[in-house]
């Protein structure tokens, strides 16, 4: 059993893998966030931890990584619970499909309370309809205590789907740290960027460079607007932050096209809010997303959002108002956007402003952290008096 001293609870948060990613983010977030005197935190990664771990500023904050292979977790059903039992957790916060079956272990240590959050969708499952996904959640639906929902998408998916009951099903959606991410009055140069002069209207995305992103759906997009658009090719630039394996792809296409000198690819970087402060415009093609972190610094960074109408975006994006929706994979709908804020630049300032007062007013990262604060509150006082 836990010898330590400290009458905080412990809240245990699982995941798959602890790297750069905005799941991963929107728990650094609420670690630092949260009153320190409330609660203390641990970290279990059922793989690996990287320097990612850097990001939180506590210094009570314990990480185990399990280093897991792939596959069920079955064989390491033991040293989990044997790990429960020693960390004496009042919580155990499980994240996404990958970390849901950790809930059996957590159960039988006797962890009183069993947190599982839906972030978003997988490659694998784009539209939620993977009859064998769906059984998997039922199969661990006992061991849950409460579940969590960042987006409209996800709760319902969980209700009418899965049959979770609706009482048992808590939305949540991220906050954006909103004096970290925050706009400037010009464009500001970007470390390394060769986009640097006034005479440029740069566009761009940050994210891991993967399938369910599908950055190459904007590179396509890029080479088909400045073909819609042949005069934006003395302004219009494209920015994509990123590591993954569609960067080299992505890349190829567009050397391949003749706009290699027109696009900067540096790689994962780590300055995500000056990085936005060098755009004109932001971009996402994911094929899925539950709440999107970026989205919603990319508005607290006074930027216009063209996004694809998946997931939880309608539920950040106000078409036409703080930015557009497109259908995914919809590279002509994605180009046509584009030209669209390029050409007419003050209703791209206009939604990139509209897009910063929304944050303000309903999306800030205090909020999120008051609802996760009071969820854990409540579920705990339920569980010590037995309900």
């Amino acid at each position: 059993m836990n010898k330590t001293l400290d009458p905080r609870p412990l809240i245990v948060h699982v995941m798959y893998r602890f790297d750069v990613g905005g799941l991963e983010n929107g728990i650094v977030n609420l670690i630092n966030h949260m009153p320190p005197e409330r609660y203390r935190h641990a970290i279990i990664s059922l793989t690996d931890i990287t320097d990612f771990r850097k990001r939180i500023v506590r210094d009570d904050v314990q990480f185990i990584a399990l280093q897991k292979a792939p596959g069920h977790a079955l064989w390491i059903y033991p040293r989990l619970f044997k790990l429960f039992r020693e960390l004496c957790p009042a919580i155990v916060h499980s994240r996404n499909l990958a970390a849901l079956e950790v809930v059996v272990p957590a159960w039988a240590a006797g962890v009183p309370v069993r947190i599982h959050g839906e972030h978003g969708r997988d490659v694998g499952d784009l539209d939620g309809s993977n009859k064998k996904f769906q059984w998997v959640r039922r199969l661990y639906r006992p061991f849950v205590t409460q579940y969590v929902a960042l987006s409209g998408d996800l709760e319902r998916y969980l209700i009418e789907r899965v049959g979770i009951p609706e009482s048992k099903v808590r939305r949540v959606c991220n906050g954006v740290d909103a004096e970290r991410f925050h706009p400037s009055e010009m464009r500001q140069p970007i470390p390394g960027c060769p986009f640097v002069g006034a005479e440029y209207w740069v566009i761009g995305t940050v994210g891991r460079m993967q399938a369910v992103k599908n950055q190459t759906a904007l590179a396509q997009a890029f080479v088909l607007a400045l073909e819609m658009a042949p005069d934006l090719k003395a302004s219009l630039r494209l920015v994509m932050v990123g590591d993954g394996p569609l960067r080299a792809e992505a890349l190829a296409l567009l050397e391949q096209a003749g706009y290699g000198g027109l696009v900067w690819l540096p790689g994962e970087r780590n300055d995500v809010s000056g990085i936005l402060r060098g755009l004109d415009c932001f971009v996402l093609p994911s094929l899925a997303e539950g709440i999107s972190n970026t989205i919603l610094e990319a508005m607290a960074s006074g930027l216009p959002v063209i996004a694809t109408d998946v997931g939880g975006n309608r539920e950040l994006i106000e078409a036409g108002i703080t930015g557009e929706l497109v259908p995914a994979a919809d590279v002509p709908a994605l180009a046509q956007a584009i030209v669209r804020y390029a050409c007419q630049r003050e209703l791209a300032r206009d939604a990139g402003k509209a897009g910063r007062q929304r944050i303000e007013r309903q999306l800030s990262l205090g909020a999120m952290v008051r609802k996760y604060h009071d969820l854990y509150d409540e579920v705990l006082k339920l569980a010590s008096s037995g309900a």
